[in-house]
């Protein structure tokens, strides 16, 4: 919204000498958002006059351009000798004259210079030359007889010095896209009086003008039409009310459209006009039927939706109701008769309609943010008044009024809640006074009741040009900002002592550390998913994981879908950065997975009138997913590049496996692992992990076919655990093994089992045998061949046995080292290789 700081001066005695930055800081302050401040004709000097023309000759020139050299009457014994280009003005004219050492804006800098033959004593101006914008007419500037006399200022009398706040309107502001909203809160803001524009006498009857009917009463809840005869439709629109639609920001077009534009802009209700002539019938305000159609006032033809509100006549749409008038019925230049429209459109279905046909006005965007509903009925009055003060026309008394609109709603809230609120000594004489500068009316009472007994309560009833005051905070934040922020004390919250991380906070933080200390790199991606990338990964019809939570408006068609695994997103990131020439990868992401509960029944959809009930909001959480906290990783390409150290080594399975025994390790657990198949891993490399015979994930090789489809290199290794499983199954605590500074005694035990029998659990075997002793047992080696028989294999393991207290001997050593075996034997008829 554009503001001249000198029709705000008209409603508000500002101090005198304020400029347009000061009055924008007060604004700032009262919590309106001042762009800028543009200062127009700051740079402008004079001379500049009005000038009369007391002849011209007309010389055509060799380019084919005829000029006029003019002689002027600017108020001196001689007349002012100029050349001039444009020919739309005549001998007797009053123009605007800008003579040698004046100065027009963009630093034009004016002199006597000779051009054409003559000497040209200064310049004729355009609009466009003063700073005045495109009138139209791109031509000289022509006063209106009477208006000026030759050798006045005209910089003074075209108001060319102004400053203009540009101010963005916030929507629950919407009273402020008018002069008479601003001026209230610069009122308000300096503590003066408003003159209210909109407080003019009332002549109409109330009954019996153009006729209306209105069907739906809650989209068009005030309809106010008023009859004015007679104009002039060629009547000039007066200097003053061009100049403050060009300084607003709209450019003049004729007395009927300037008039409806001024007054939207002086009060805030849009107001449109009708040829009386061309209307048919009474007017309807409906809703659109199936297949009608209207040509709005930009030569638009728009195909209207069943959800439209319409003005309608007895020839079928005449205008988008609060957004654009239609073509048929719009104010000519023959148009003598006009029927002027105000009313009270609601928010909603205007933006509905603005939006879908993509067409924002002037009007749409303060519907859309609430008109004053009181309003109408002032704002056909002061059109009618203009029209029949500046074009000639005649009022008729009549006119019709439908009011339907409830009146507000008033509230009782704690006389002391703003200052509880804000933290601050504001008192309720101030509290009053603050919301009353609003236009509230308060009354004060001593009984509280229900809203909270004993203290002081306040009665508010809101002004009408303000709907969003409907809440007790929306009052303590009317006062606190009248109060003023700044003056609102910044006071820390004590912070009550606490217990530091959660286990589970300090557990995930040692995973991730493990992790980016093994060279891997974390790393953030979206949670949605689509069916694409469930088939990109292999996964079988009836795979649980397809089964997902569905989001009612997606970012993307093809990912409609919340996840139910990480690694669809992290392959995705993968890819993007393999294909970007980064191919050997080691990431990691933790992240929520959302798995649907299958007897959870629909959420509920709470009224946004009042706070949910108690079961409203279990109902919330019982239809909620389940949202375990999971952990994926995705290593590609080479563990180890090759350098001058030698030859590098690719990510193998292995490498996966071994990422899930150091997250495993981190919480303080040792992983089982079990060969199985799933996908998207590769059949025979992909182990299920599992912490007390609970599975948490599983880690592998990818199959080809999935490298393949997110273009990864071959042999890709993938990870997936659930952390929340893992970090319940932990220790409460993790507390490190006692170091031991005795020596160490190594053992070395190959034994031959059957090839199905895993090696994990021959391990398992030989640890529970060798008891407390055993420091470390690893597996060095695993063989099959002739020498040791079909369908066995031979697993060679390394023993480590330490003492605390002591060097063991050799028997306590044999003996340990024999119990292991023996626990093997027992348990797999483990059959001990030796040699």
């Amino acid at each position: 919204m554009r503001v001249p700081l000198s029709w705000l001066r008209e409603y508000v005695e500002l101090p005198a000498g304020v400029t347009g930055r000061q009055v924008g800081e007060k604004l700032v302050r009262a919590g309106l958002e001042v762009e800028t401040v543009d200062e127009a004709g700051a740079g402008m000097t004079g001379p500049l006059v009005v000038g009369k023309v007391l002849s011209y000759e007309p010389e055509p020139q060799k380019n084919g351009k005829t000029i006029r050299w003019c002689s002027l009457d600017i108020g001196k014994d001689e007349p002012q000798w100029v050349v001039c280009g444009a020919s739309n003005f005549e001998v007797g004219d009053l123009v605007v004259v800008v003579l040698p050492g004046a100065v027009l804006p963009g630093g034009f800098a004016i002199s006597a210079r000779k051009t054409y033959g003559h000497v040209s004593n200064g310049m004729i101006c355009s609009s466009v030359e003063l700073g005045l914008g495109d009138d139209g007419t791109h031509g000289i500037v022509v006063l209106q007889p009477g208006e000026a006399s030759p050798g006045d200022d005209a910089i003074e009398l075209l108001g060319l010095r102004d400053d203009v706040l540009d101010i963005a309107v916030t929507p629950d502001r919407g009273y402020c896209l008018s002069i008479r909203g601003v001026a209230r809160e610069a009122a308000t803001a300096y503590g003066v009086d408003l003159k209210d524009p909109a407080a003019i006498e009332l002549t109409g009857s109330g009954t019996n003008g153009y006729p209306v009917r209105v069907e739906d009463a809650q989209a068009c809840s005030v309809f106010v039409t008023r009859t004015v005869t007679g104009i002039d439709p060629k009547a000039p629109s007066p200097r003053w009310l061009q100049q403050r639609l060009v300084m607003a920001g709209m450019r003049p077009i004729s007395i009927g459209v300037d008039v409806t534009n001024y007054v939207m802009l002086e009060l805030g209700q849009p107001i449109h006009g009708y040829d009386k002539d061309r209307l048919s019938g009474e007017i309807v305000v409906r809703r659109a039927s199936a297949g009608e159609k209207l040509m709005t006032l930009d030569d638009q033809t728009r195909e209207l939706d069943v959800e439209d509100l319409l003005i309608t006549d007895d020839s079928g749409p005449i205008g988008v109701a609060g957004v654009m008038g239609g073509a048929s019925t719009e104010i000519s230049e023959s148009t003598t008769d006009v029927v002027i429209e105000a009313a009270h459109f609601d928010p909603i279905v205007i933006a509905r309609s603005s939006r879908r046909h993509k067409l924002s006005s002037e009007a749409s965007r303060r519907f859309e943010r609430e008109v004053d509903p009181e309003l109408p009925r002032y704002a056909a009055q002061r059109v009618a008044d203009l029209l029949a003060e500046l074009a000639g026309g005649t009022i008729e008394p009549d006119e019709t009024v439908i009011d339907t609109h409830p009146l507000p709603k008033r509230i009782t809230i704690r006389a002391d809640h703003a200052a509880r609120v804000a933290g601050a000594p504001i008192s309720v004489d101030e509290t009053v006074a603050h919301l009353t500068s609003v236009g509230c009316v308060v009354a004060k009472g001593n009984e509280i009741g229900a809203v909270d007994g004993g203290a002081e309560s306040l009665t508010i009833t809101p002004p009408s040009w303000r709907p969003d005051l409907r809440d007790p905070n929306d009052f303590a934040e009317e006062v606190i900002r009248l109060y003023g922020y700044d003056n609102v004390p910044s006071v820390l919250p004590k912070a009550p002592g606490g217990q530091g991380l959660t286990v589970s906070q300090r557990r995930r933080r040692r995973i991730a550390t493990a992790l980016v200390g093994a060279g891997l790199t974390e790393v953030v991606s979206y949670p949605f998913v689509g069916d694409a990338d469930f088939d990109a990964m292999g996964l079988p019809a009836d795979d649980p994981r397809r089964t997902t939570v569905k989001l009612v408006n997606p970012i993307s068609d093809e990912e409609p879908s919340m996840q139910t695994t990480l690694l669809p997103t992290l392959l995705r990131t993968a890819e993007r950065n393999v294909g970007r020439g980064s191919t050997d990868l080691a990431i990691f992401q933790t992240g929520l997975v959302f798995l649907p509960r299958p007897d959870a029944k629909p959420a509920p959809l709470p009224a946004v009138t009042q706070r949910p009930s108690d079961e409203e909001i279990q109902a919330l959480y019982d239809a909620l997913p389940d949202q375990p906290l999971h952990l994926a990783v995705v290593l590609t390409g080479a563990r180890i590049p090759t350098g001058w150290w030698g030859k590098g080594q690719p990510s193998t399975w292995s490498d996966a496996v071994q990422v899930a025994r150091t997250v495993t390790a981190a919480v303080g657990v040792e992983a089982q692992l079990r060969n199985v198949e799933l996908a998207p891993w590769h059949p025979g490399r992909c182990a299920e992990v599992s912490v007390d015979g609970k599975v948490i994930g599983h880690a592998g090789e990818l199959h080809p076919k999935v490298c393949q489809a997110f273009g990864l290199p071959a042999r890709s290794g993938a990870v997936e655990l659930d952390l929340d499983a893992l970090i319940a199954a932990g220790p409460q605590s993790i507390t490190a093994k006692p170091f031991s500074s005795y020596p160490v005694a190594k053992e070395d035990v190959a034994l031959i089992v059957a090839a199905d029998v895993p090696a994990k659990e021959v391990e398992a075997a030989l640890a529970e045998g060798a008891g407390d002793l055993l420091e470390s047992i690893r597996l060095f080696d695993l063989y099959t061949g002739e020498q040791i028989g079909e369908g066995k294999k031979s697993l060679a393991f390394a023993l480590r046995f330490r003492a605390q207290d002591r060097t063991l001997t050799e028997t306590e050593v044999a003996e340990a080292r024999q119990a292991a075996v023996q626990v093997a034997v027992d348990r797999f008829e483990a059959v001990q290789r030796v040699g």
